[in-house]
């Protein structure tokens, strides 16, 4: 047997059995893992002598075979952020080039990476066949027996993609999504205000007179992802060193007051502004705004605004109150793809997920969007990264960010931090409350999953 057809017939073998298993994972979720890296593990051993020549063969190189791998006639649903639907229905245009005697019809919806979970959540059995979330989401994902194994190339997967990305997609030893993207937020600067000296310390920025009308320095204060910076910096740890450990956040130790502290002090500054992204990008626009944290997506957005002016840098340092110097850290995470549990069509599924997070497709969006790519081939053209002015100050930053953790009390998190980052805005927080407060967000991030 040809490898097209072969690595089809062992793909389908696994499919029927791990579909059997994902159908009832709402059920019995405890059993239904142990019984998955069962089927995963009997169809490795079975497969074993055709590894070498299958593992070659990927959604790219479907084309190159010699002879023509087929799908079978499939109809799914792919669901995208808004900004992305262009690119993504031209990804699936040539996806379905390479499967020339299947009919293979694409549907396509608006979900962001951020709200996949709760749209997928709501009723599995209409959401998606393919779907790209933020990795955070993984285990709840899982937990809720929402999301098909990979169960077709994903040895090819792993070996093709950073270490700390295919991390993110696994959980309990079994690989359940497709890494497209790494995501970190980073500085973005006004180099007619700031030098490249200047921006390496938010005091030294903060202690700039840059006239009347201007803010010298944004921030997300209020939202969780953005605050975790200033506390991993101080080394407050969230579940945890290693962000596995539900029963543990000391945002709320000597470290973290002196954090509060500094923050408190931050938002009362008349020389800060609370931005989220339409504002940070209306103050660049306007000319109003030295220097603000977001990430890639808004790079050519804020490159129009500055022109020539265009600077970044990774997250500056701070000087807490008892005169130490930290480098403000972050939360680091990736965008991924995964496969609908309940989708009638997993192999073409599949097929369709490992495509659009191939090489290929990762550096269509590397070059539209400045997406940092997972791809091990594109992520190590240090050439390539570098020349993107807005990733190369990502990558910087990636030394000082925390991976974001998928254990599911991360739900948690969100609510209280956003409710700690308006009470230091509307000063509602003080010195005398700051350490109740602190003790407050902790208990909430920690309290019982419901």
């Amino acid at each position: 047997m040809r490898k097209g057809k072969k690595l089809i017939a062992l793909a389908l073998t696994t499919v029927l059995a791990l579909s059997c298993l994902t159908a009832c994972g709402k059920n019995d979720n405890k059993n239904n893992k142990k019984a998955d890296t069962e089927v995963t593990t009997e169809n490795a051993a079975k497969t074993d002598d055709t590894k070498t020549e299958d593992a070659t063969t990927t959604p790219d190189e479907a084309t190159t075979s010699d002879e023509t791998v087929t799908l079978g006639d499939a109809t799914l649903k792919v669901w995208g952020p808004q900004e992305q639907q262009e690119t993504i229905q031209a990804m699936c245009e040539d996806f379905k080039a390479l499967y020339p005697n299947d009919n293979i019809q694409i549907e396509f919806g608006v979900v962001s990476e951020a709200d996949a979970k709760s749209e997928v959540l709501k009723d599995p059995s209409v959401a998606a066949d393919v779907f790209t979330f933020a990795s955070d989401q993984i285990a709840e994902l899982v937990q809720a027996g929402a999301l098909f194994p990979v169960a077709m190339n994903a040895d090819v997967v792993t070996a093709n993609n950073t270490e700390s990305s295919i991390d993110a997609c696994t959980v309990d030893g079994q690989l359940y999504a497709y890494p497209s993207s790494s995501d970190t937020y980073f500085m973005y600067y006004d180099k007619s205000k700031y030098s490249d000296e200047d921006v390496k310390s938010l005091d030294a920025m903060l202690a700039k007179d840059l006239g009347s009308g201007v803010t010298n320095f944004s921030y997300d204060i209020d939202n969780g992802w953005y605050l975790s910076a200033f506390f991993f910096g101080a080394g407050c740890t969230l579940f945890g060193a290693d962000g596995t450990d539900a029963t543990l956040c000391d945002f709320n130790n000597d470290r973290g007051l002196l954090v509060g502290e500094y923050l408190m002090n931050l938002a009362k500054n008349a020389k800060f502004a609370n931005h989220d992204d339409g504002l940070l990008l209306a103050a660049f626009e306007a000319g109003t705004l030295g220097a603000t944290v977001n990430g890639t997506w808004n790079a050519d957005a804020i490159k129009t605004s500055l022109g020539d002016n265009f600077g970044t840098a990774p997250l500056p340092t701070i000087t807490l109150s008892n005169g130490e110097v930290v480098q403000l850290g972050g939360m680091a995470n990736f965008k991924l793809y995964g496969v609908n549990s309940q989708t009638a069509n997993p192999t073409a599924a599949m097929a369709l997920a490992e495509y659009l997070t191939s090489e290929t497709c990762q550096k269509t969006r590397f070059e539209k969007y400045s997406y940092g790519p997972t791809n091990a081939n594109l992520a190590n053209d240090t050439a390539a990264m570098s020349s993107n002015q807005a990733l190369a100050a990502m990558s910087a930053q990636a030394q000082y960010a925390t991976v974001q953790t998928s254990i599911p009390q991360c739900g948690n998190y969100w609510s209280p931090a956003e409710a700690f980052g308006t009470g230091l805005m509307d000063g509602s927080i003080t010195a005398d409350n700051l350490q109740s407060k602190l003790d407050d967000f902790v208990n909430n991030i920690l309290a019982t999953l419901n």
